[in-house]
Parts: C-alpha cells; structure tokens; sequence
C-alpha cells in the first residue's frame, strides 16, 4: 500500500475517533442533565469519613449511601447522657417532630450546617420540632460542651455510644441525619451535608405528619 494511501485511512480513523468521543460526551452531559443527583447523594468534598470507609457513592438510597434503610420503621429509641450528666431519652419527645443528627466536634460538614440547624430550630420549635444531636466524640464530655457553648448550639445534645449505633446500622458517615415524624417512624435519612433548604422541606415533611 502506498505511504499516501496509509496516511489517508490514518487521518479517517483519527476523525471517526473525535466524532464518537463528541457523541460519547453528549449523551453523558444528557443523562446527567436527565437524571439529576438527589439532594442526599454522598460527595467525597463534602463528607467527613471513618477511617476505613469508601466514598463516591452516586446513588441516593440509603443503602448506596452507607446506611440501613430505616424509612417507614419506628425510630429505635435510646436513653442517654448530655454532657453535663443529665438523661435524654427519645420518648421525652413523643409526639414531636425530631431531626436526630449525628455529628462530631472534629466534622467539618458538621460545623458548617450547625447554624442552619440553630436557626430552624428556633423557627420550626413553636410547631413542636426539636433537633436532637448526637456527639459523635471520644474525648471528654467537657469538651463536648465546651465546643457547644462556643458554637451556640441551644438544642439538646447527648453523647452517643456503640448501642445506639448499633441500633441504626451503623453510623460511618458524618454527618447523619434522620428525620422522625409525630408518629416516632423514621421519614426521611440523609448521609452528609445537604443545603440549608433541603435540610428545610424535610423538617417541613415531618412536621406535617400525624402522631399516633
């Protein structure tokens, strides 16, 4: 075959090659212009990790994002203590909306949602809705209270322990939320920081739900 005849097939293959891979990237922007990430999708940026955990998750369900999936169940209940030494138990709060929120004093993400959920507390606590959080923390409770206080966080904190995070499969992400209705069952479950207005309309969606 002639050296002209070679670079001709040469420049087509290299041409055929640019089309497809622009065909390939728009249906790719497409799909996910189609399909849009849930607010409740994990991001890597955006997560603080165990150590020994994997990231990336693109699948908004609760499984794919590290949790059980303990929608529509009863909230297992649990009775503990505040870093002062006072007992907190979730049957203090029957009938009231709680976001049970899982966090640490060396979480990121944790810090920077914790004035949203300052403010929604104030907003939404007339409509019986409390935040209830959960210290993820091994150190002294003293420190607990102490990064509280600094934080202005008026909301009941208790210190967690392996039974409770036992009783919710597991808690390897912060932070995590889960959102319980008047009725004590568990509505809606997020792994890592959302946006201050998603963290809103689930707040919204356990408030308007009926006790038992």
């Amino acid at each position: 075959m002639k050296r002209s005849a070679i670079v001709v097939l040469v420049l087509i293959a290299g041409v055929t090659a640019m089309i497809w891979s622009g065909v390939m990237a728009y249906r790719i922007r497409n799909s996910m212009h189609s399909h849009p990430v849930s607010q409740t999708t994990l991001a890597q940026d955006s997560v603080s990790h165990q150590p020994g955990k994997a990231s990336g998750r693109v699948d908004d369900s609760p499984t794919a994002q590290g949790l059980a999936d303990l929608r529509g169940k009863p909230a297992p209940g649990f009775t503990l203590k505040t870093p002062e030494g006072k007992t907190v138990s979730l049957a203090d709060y029957k009938g009231k909306a709680v976001l049970l929120n899982f966090w640490a004093t060396w979480c990121g993400p944790c810090k920077l949602e914790m004035p949203w959920l300052i403010e929604l507390q104030k907003k939404y606590a007339p409509q019986g809705f409390t935040v209830l959080g959960i210290s993820e923390d091994d150190g002294p409770p003293k420190q607990v209270a102490d990064f509280a206080a600094k934080m202005g966080i008026d909301y009941p904190i208790v210190l967690s322990d392996d039974k409770l995070n036992k009783a919710y499969g597991g808690v390897d992400y912060l932070p995590t939320s889960y959102y319980i209705g008047r009725d004590g069952k568990i509505a809606v479950e997020t792994g890592g920081i959302i946006s201050e207005s998603a963290i809103e309309a689930n707040i919204q969606k356990i408030i308007a739900t009926k006790g038992e």
